[in-house]
């Protein structure tokens, strides 16, 4: 079975390798797409965060669904206002999702924004810029991460977005090696030499917007279509599958049965057929002019990644 694809984790935990993503799904929708995807569709891996809005949702999709708890694994992840309160984060998410821990909890963002500001999630300044708190050190984030999984609140703790130059900012006083880095991934944003960073620290990454985005040319692109003509797959599920080749979980978003279901038996369907070559094609994409990102919030700092552009 699909579910039973599984990657190993730096403290020796397995999470599913393929997963729900619950991003930008509207209200009335995610409830039924989780509750299909694990009763149906067979998917133990749901991710979740704070800032989509959805918990409760998800959390009543997850009722719905009568599987046990222990069979499943949740990430939630924490916002960029509770850098300095991660676990009042980690209490209303549990609380939303009908939830006594978390299986993964997430540094959403290496951007700590101001805790008192005019807006909960997205505070500004007078100029419009995001309002970020300068004066807070990641490593004071990571910090209380640790007390969390050290409580047993959180089964595994990461982070998400983290650039390496992020990364340097707690891993020298970090108790725990974060278990996971999850980021955007995909042929046009491969990020080759940081996978590869990660890998040498044991630090899985994983993959979210793993199809792009929205009307995606990924989904067009004529190498893409090319593969999966040729192996008789879908091109979202040579996407998947060529995340999936490279020891990397995905976490694709739908609120369609249909496409939930497809999804993760496509996937598993294109992990066994991709050959190397076709690795090797698909590494070389964003090399050959294709490089693209598709999820570039307006953070007014500066991330560490060397193709993103900040409005600093």
């Amino acid at each position: 079975m699909a579910a039973d694809l599984k990657i190993k984790l730096n403290d020796g935990r397995e999470i599913p390798a393929i997963g729900l993503g619950t991003w930008q799904s509207q209200p009335g929708e995610v409830e039924n797409a989780v509750a299909h995807a694990i009763k149906e569709a067979g998917y133990r891996h749901i991710d979740c965060a704070w800032v989509y809005g959805n918990e409760k949702e998800v959390g009543d999709g997850i009722k719905a669904s009568g599987v046990p708890r222990d069979q499943l694994w949740i990430t939630g992840k924490v916002w960029c206002t509770y850098h300095t309160r991660v676990e009042e984060s980690l209490n209303e998410t549990l609380e939303k999702l009908g939830t006594d821990y978390l299986d993964l909890f997430l540094i959403h963002w290496p951007v700590p924004l101001n805790p008192k500001g005019n807006h909960p999630a997205f505070p500004t300044l007078p100029d419009g810029k995001r309002d970020v708190d300068h004066s807070w050190k990641l490593s004071d984030t990571w910090k209380q991460m640790e007390a969390l999984q050290k409580a047993g609140k959180v089964k595994s703790i990461g982070v998400s977005n983290f650039s390496e130059a992020k990364l340097a900012e707690i891993l020298p006083s970090a108790e725990v090696i974060p278990a996971v880095n999850q980021l955007e991934l995909h042929p046009y944003n491969p990020q080759h030499e940081l996978v590869a960073f990660l890998k040498s620290k044991g630090i899985v990454a994983q993959a979210y917007s793993p199809l792009g985005s929205a009307g995606s040319p990924l989904l067009q692109d004529e190498t893409v279509v090319r593969i999966a003509e040729k192996h008789g797959l879908q091109p979202a599920f040579v996407l998947l599958g060529y995340l999936l080749s490279k020891g990397i979980p995905v976490v694709p978003k739908s609120v369609t049965p249909a496409r939930i279901s497809a999804n993760i038996e496509g996937a598993a369907a294109a992990f066994k057929k991709l050959e190397q070559a076709d690795i090797a094609e698909l590494d070389k994409l964003a090399a050959e002019g294709k490089q693209r990102r598709f999820i570039t919030p307006p953070w007014p700092v500066d991330l560490g990644f060397k193709d993103w552009k900040n409005p600093v």
